[in-house]
């Protein structure tokens, strides 16, 4: 029996209604601003897509109009057919399946592929009402580091000085088209690594609690989907960015039939521990390698502190086989890679090369692979190839597989709640620790220039180096959380330079990485739900100062009360010029900004030589066309050079100038300066104090070069036992 509503069935009410609740829609949307609600969170997300074409984040965008009408219906849904969801923007990762965009993974052998099927992600994603706004671009099949290794050019971080950074990888699309939302996948960093190079949380569960069904292959072992998640205007108002986060895990955390590595519900059941009152936080000794970033180091300790500031204790632990744990991974994923990839050929899907393919000597696809593989994908073939081979499989692939259950059990060793999926006895470790802390990077994020010139983090080796601290907890799958934290402030004694310079880094962040048990996914999410507000609340941020130009803005400019930034001056972000008070030259006047070193030599020497800054500039760019000096050309006007030497050495030995020439071709003769020759005489001589006989005896002055060579050999090998020893 059908539904009754004050006495009219449900389905005719509806018919009678939605007519009206059209013309009433087309009513508010004439007469309301544009953008409320999840329109204008749109509209922010559309606006910065918009801005940020050039990073290079989406290889596939949906169409526009499609998402507008979107993301307006579910403004205008019933509110019995509301989800928490409905409306959100939230991006993809390409080697993620989607029916309606195009799949590549990044690469030419699949830029034309468009899967059947939705992955099972993004089907629940769809389901509550998410809407999928692109494709996100990465390293090719997921292998790299900085998200360079991509056929459709690399992504990029605008610095705003002109020179692109290094994302991170693999996922660095998704980590810099974030805003609500976005999907990567961590098979040895790849959402932590790019989470902190992006300054965004990302979150990578415990292997097995997201289904992987529909997600391109690179190493089923390791293969995880993360989460990414950003603080900022585009979220909910009562949402931060770790509780998106948890939202989005919450709807994603289901048992996945069609994934054979999909946890069941009766495992499920058994995860999960409940957050303590004090935590027992553990310090991975291992972590602190030499290569540590200092302000990386420093924004660690940081961390460690607040931890310590709301009641939690700090224990250091011993993982003794992280050490080995960089070198097992490049074995095991790329071995499973050339397993996975083999059947990229060409024949069943994918691109085909034109022409003959294959030569007798060859199989039929060799030239396709060739060709449409890049040079990262080739490279991790050919050594996963070999090390399945039967000469090498016991050498490399099974002491990695033994490593990595040594990692496995060094984690199990120092947390306190037993492993669930352990089939020892499982006891309560009552000296155990309840989450690591460590950084999640061991340096900051390089530029793309270095990388492309080869330049220190620029070769394939020093590329895997950056997984040292996201790779163990891959390995044991266990459920990791980047989190950016404000950087350390220096002490203020050591600063040095410009306004502009001390104030350069100041607001940026730096990741810091939380680890759990398996299984203990919320109580990852909550520590860093908990370390995220309290240094947000003990963090005093540094004014936020932009420069003014005399066409931004001309009132303040012709005021002449600035005196920073290149002829500008600074604004913060409440209108407040700094500093308030211009600074007065002494026969100058009144300058809008501190003169740099070279500008307080020119007007010095223009002082000097009686002319303006001005007819100094000129006369010094004439004379720097004619290929000659002002400190050579004026030196009896401006005492520089030899003139001045000359003349400091005459005040200080009371010698006359003649004394001085006949000193000066006696040094000449025997290589030496008038100084060193005068020093020498005096350690050879013992005279007193005061200016020696310059009429010396030749073998005196003959012991005076050899005492001169002997010290200056004494001070080579000084600086380089100073060099050796790291004193600059």
């Amino acid at each position: 029996m059908q539904r009754q509503v004050h006495g009219w069935p449900e389905v005719a009410l509806q018919n009678i209604l939605r007519p009206r609740l059209r013309v009433m829609r087309g009513v508010y949307k004439a007469i309301s601003p544009p953008g409320t609600g999840l329109t204008k969170r749109a509209q922010k997300c559309f606006m910065i897509q918009d801005q940020t074409k050039f990073l290079n984040a989406f290889i596939t965008l949906a169409d526009r109009e499609w998402l507008e009408k979107q993301v307006d219906d579910a403004q205008w849904a019933p509110k019995s057919a509301r989800q928490k969801h409905v409306g959100e923007l939230v991006a993809v990762k390409d080697n993620i399946c989607t029916a309606d965009l195009p799949t590549t993974a990044a690469s030419a052998f699949l830029k034309d592929f468009t899967s059947p099927y939705d992955a099972t992600v993004v089907r629940q994603l769809r389901d509550a009402g998410c809407i999928i706004v692109g494709k996100t671009n990465m390293d090719e099949f997921g292998m790299g580091s900085h998200s360079t290794n991509s056929h459709f050019q690399p992504v990029t971080i605008d610095t705003g000085r002109g020179n692109g950074m290094s994302p991170g990888g693999s996922s660095g699309g998704s980590a810099v088209a974030v805003a609500t939302g976005a999907l990567g996948t961590d098979t040895g960093g790849s959402v932590r690594l790019p989470a902190a190079y992006t300054r965004t949380v990302g979150f990578k569960p415990s292997y097995g609690l997201l289904s992987r069904w529909g997600v391109i292959a690179y190493a089923n072992s390791l293969d995880t989907v993360g989460i990414f998640a950003k603080e900022g205007d585009t979220l909910r108002q009562e949402d931060n960015a770790v509780d998106h986060v948890r939202k989005l895990f919450d709807l994603l955390n289901e048992h996945d039939p069609q994934d054979p590595t999909s946890l069941p519900p009766s495992t499920r059941k058994r995860l999960g521990t409940s957050k303590p009152k004090r935590l027992r936080v553990g310090i991975p000794l291992e972590y602190n390698v030499a290569t540590l970033n200092v302000d990386i180091k420093r924004a660690w300790i940081k961390a460690l502190r607040l931890l310590k500031t709301k009641g939690h204790t700090l224990h250091p632990v011993s993982l003794p086989a992280t050490k080995h744990a960089l070198s097992a991974y490049y074995i095991l994923a790329p071995a499973e890679a050339s397993s996975n990839l083999a059947k990229y050929d060409g024949v069943r899907y994918g691109s085909r090369s034109e022409g003959p393919d294959g030569t007798p000597s060859s199989v039929l696809f060799a030239k396709t692979r060739g060709q449409f593989f890049g040079p990262e994908v080739q490279r991790r073939i050919l050594l996963g190839a070999f090390s399945l081979s039967a000469d090498a499989i016991s050498n490399y692939f099974i002491q990695a597989q033994k490593v990595r259950r040594l990692v496995k059990q060094d984690f199990d060793n120092v947390f306190a709640s037993p492993n669930p999926l352990s089939t020892k006895e499982r006891k309560r470790n009552e000296k155990g620790v309840d989450i690591l802390l460590c950084p999640t990077a061991p340096t900051m994020a390089p530029s793309l220039n270095r990388l492309r010139t080869g330049e220190k983090e620029g070769t394939p080796t020093d590329a895997y180096t950056n997984d040292v601290f996201t790779v163990p907890s891959s390995l044991a799958g266990l459920p990791a959380i980047n989190i950016p934290i404000n950087r350390a402030p220096k002490d203020t004694r050591t600063r040095r330079g410009t306004f502009a310079k001390r104030h350069k880094f100041e607001s940026e962040k730096i990741g810091m990485q939380i680890i759990g048990q398996y299984g203990d996914d919320k109580l990852v999410l909550d520590v860093a739900e908990e370390l995220m507000a309290v240094d947000e609340a003990f963090h005093e941020p540094v004014p936020q100062y932009r420069l003014l130009s005399k066409e931004l803005r001309p009132e303040v400019y012709n005021r002449g009360d600035m005196r920073h930034g290149g002829g500008c001056g600074f604004e913060n972000t409440n209108g407040e010029i700094w500093p308030k008070k211009a600074k007065k030259v002494p026969g100058v006047g009144q300058v809008d900004r501190y003169p740099t070193t070279a500008e307080k030599k020119d007007r010095k020497r223009a002082a000097l030589m009686g002319v303006t800054v001005e007819e100094y500039k000129a006369m010094k760019e004439e004379a720097e066309a004619n290929g000659e000096s002002m400190a050579e050309k004026y030196a009896h006007v401006l005492g520089t050079g030899n003139v001045k030497s000359e003349k400091k050495y005459l005040e200080r030995s009371k010698l006359t100038r003649e004394e001085y020439q006949e000193l000066k071709e006696q040094a000449d003769e025997l290589g030496l300066t008038p100084e060193e020759l005068v020093s020498a005489g005096r350690r050879v001589e013992g005279s007193r104090p005061g200016v020696p006989d310059i009429k010396a005896k030749k073998n005196k002055s003959r012991a005076a070069v050899i005492w001169a060579n002997k010290k200056k050999e004494n001070e080579e090998t000084r600086n380089e036992k100073r060099g050796w020893f790291g004193l600059w």
